[in-house]
C-alpha cells in the first residue's frame, strides 16, 4: 500500500530502540526549581512573585503579558528567591526566577498556617465543557505546543471566522531520530489523547480530525485504530466524537515539519509565509493534545515536561515526566550519568536540536528531549568548497536553494537571501545532511536570518 509523504526529504538512521519499549518514569522534583520567563514563541511572561513568597505547585508565577504569551505556573513547593539572570536552553542567559523547595513559615499565633495543598483551574466534564470553557483552561494552563515552537496553544483554538478551517490534524509522527516521547504517550494514554482531540474540535467546532504517525511505529497506529473504533457505539447515541482516522504515514525526515504533514494528510499546501489555519487545517502535537486535555478536564496547569533521555552518552536512556525547572544535569544524573566518551549534550533530536554549553539549563515545558552524543557519533569530516552537486536542493522540502542561501548568508547579502525565501527556510537540516562537503548550512541560514531581521528593522 503507498503511504502519503512530501517532496524532499531524508532517510536518518531512526534509533528508536533506547528507549521505545520502556515506559515514563515520574521523577523526583528537584531541590531548586528555575524558571526561565520566556518558554513560549512571543513575549515573555510577566513576573508575579516576590522574594520571599511561599508558592505551591500549580501557582501562576508569571502571567501572559501579550496575546502571544503564556501563563508560567510553579512546579514544586517552596519559598521564591531573587529574580536574576540565569542560563536558558537557547544558549543565552534570560530572566529566570527560582523556587527553592520547602514548607511554609510557621504561622504567627493565631494565623490560620498556610496551604501547601496543589493549585488547580477548574475543571470540566468531557460531555459538558464549552468551547469558550475548554479555551480558556487552555490559555489559564499556559499550555504551549510541544512540536517544538512553543506556540501558546490557545491562540491556534481561535482561527479568524475567514479562515474556514475544517479539520484537525495531530502530529504523531516524531520523525526525529532517537526520540519516543510522542510514541509512548500514543501507547499509555490512547483513550485520553482521544478526549483530548474531541476537546479541541469542540472549541474549534469541526467534525473531522486526522492523527498522522509514520509507519515505524505499528504498535501505536493499531492501538489508536481499536480505541477509535471503539467509540462507535457513543458516536451511534450522539455523542460528539468527530470522525477521527489514523493515518499511517511514510517513514521520511520530516514528515513531521507542520507544512509537511498537512501536506502528506490533506494534499493542501501552506502558502509561503503562511499558517496552517491559510490550508483551512488546525494542528497540534501529540504533547499538546495531551496537555489540553489534562488542563480542561482535571485543571491541570503545565508543570511537567514529558521527555526522552537518550543516546549512547547516557548510561540508562529513559522516557520521563519531568517538572518543569528542573536542571538538565540532574536529569542526566537521575538517568546514571554521562558516560567516558560522552561528548555533547543536545536538547532535542540530532537534526533540530540544540547543543548545550550549560547543563545548568532548565528544561522547560516544549522540552521533548535531552539527547547524548559520543565522541563517534559526533566526529565531523572537515568542510570544503561546495561542488554544486544539487544535493541539497533535491532534499529541501520547501523547495529552496540551500548552497545559494548559505553562500549570500556567508558574505552579509542579506536581501538577496530574502528574496530567494531564506525566512521561509525550517531549518530541519536535510540538507546538512546530505552535504557532500559538509558545510555547515543551517548554522550560515540562522546568521542570515539575524542579518535579515536587522534589514527588516531598518526599512
Amino acid at each position: 500500500m503507498k503511504l502519503n509523504s512530501f517532496k524532499g526529504g531524508v532517510h536518518p538512521a531512526e534509533e528508536k530502540l533506547l528507549t521505545e519499549d520502556k515506559p515514563f518514569e515520574q521523577m523526583p522534583p528537584p531541590a531548586t526549581a528555575w524558571l526561565p520567563l520566556s518558554q513560549h514563541l512571543g513575549k515573555p511572561a510577566r513576573l508575579l512573585l516576590q522574594k520571599g513568597d511561599f508558592v505551591c505547585q500549580g501557582a501562576l508565577a508569571a502571567e501572559s503579558d501579550g496575546f502571544i504569551s503564556a501563563n508560567i505556573h510553579v512546579p514544586i513547593n517552596g519559598q521564591v528567591q531573587k529574580p536574576q539572570r540565569g542560563s536558558t536552553l537557547s544558549g543565552f542567559a534570560g530572566d529566570v526566577i527560582a523556587i527553592k523547595a520547602g514548607e511554609p513559615p510557621e504561622p504567627e499565633e493565631g494565623a490560620e498556617p498556610l496551604s501547601t495543598e496543589p493549585v488547580r483551574l477548574p475543571a470540566y466534564d468531557l460531555e459538558a465543557a464549552t468551547p469558550q470553557e475548554i479555551i480558556d483552561n487552555v490559555k489559564a494552563a499556559g499550555i504551549v505546543g510541544q512540536g517544538g515552537a512553543a506556540f501558546p496553544a490557545n491562540v491556534k483554538l481561535m482561527p479568524p471566522p475567514e479562515k474556514g478551517v475544517q479539520e484537525l490534524v495531530v502530529n504523531g509522527c516524531e520523525c526525529e531520530p532517537f526520540l519516543t516521547r510522542d510514541y509512548r504517550l500514543m501507547l499509555e494514554r490512547t483513550r485520553d489523547l482521544l478526549e483530548g482531540i474531541r476537546l479541541i474540535c469542540r472549541a474549534l467546532q469541526v467534525s473531522k480530525a486526522t492523527v498522522g504517525i509514520e509507519n515505524n511505529k505499528p504498535a501505536a497506529i493499531e492501538k489508536l485504530r481499536q480505541a477509535v473504533a471503539a467509540l462507535a457505539p457513543a458516536r451511534s447515541a450522539g455523542a460528539d466524537w468527530p470522525e477521527i482516522d489514523i493515518m499511517a504515514l511514510k517513514i521520511k525526515y520530516p514528515q513531521g515539519a507542520e507544512k509537511m504533514l498537512i501536506k502528506a494528510i490533506t494534499g493542501r499546501e501552506v502558502p509561503p509565509g503562511g499558517l496552517p489555519m491559510d490550508a483551512q487545517v488546525a494542528i497540534q502535537n501529540i504533547g499538546t493534545v495531551l496537555a489540553m486535555r489534562d488542563a480542561v478536564l482535571q485543571g491541570l496547569p503545565q508543570t511537567t515536561a514529558a521527555l526522552t533521555v537518550t543516546g549512547r552518552g547516557i548510561r540508562e536512556p529513559k522516557n520521563l515526566l519531568v517538572h518543569v525547572g528542573t536542571p538538565v544535569a540532574e536529569v542526566l544524573e537521575f538517568c546514571g550519568g554521562l558516560t567516558e566518551d560522552a561528548a555533547r549534550v543536545i536538547i532535542g533530536g540530532p537534526m533540530m536540536g540544540m547543543a548545550q554549553h550549560d547543563l545548568a539549563a532548565p528544561v522547560v515545558k516544549a522540552t521533548s528531549g535531552i539527547l547524548v552524543l559520543t565522541a563517534e557519533d559526533v566526529q565531523e569530516p572537515p568542510c570544503t568548497a561546495c561542488l554544486s552537486c544539487g544535493k541539497c536542493v533535491g532534499v529541501c522540502p520547501l523547495n529552496l536553494l540551500p548552497s545559494r542561501l548559505a553562500r549570500l548568508s556567508e558574505v552579509d547579502r542579506f536581501e538577496e537571501a530574502r528574496d530567494l525565501g531564506l525566512e521561509t527556510c525550517m531549518e530541519c537540516g536535510s540538507c546538512a545532511y546530505v552535504c557532500p562537503a559538509h558545510i555547515p548550512l543551517v548554522q550560515w541560514f540562522r546568521m542570515g536570518k539575524q542579518g535579515v531581521q536587522k534589514l527588516n528593522r531598518s526599512e
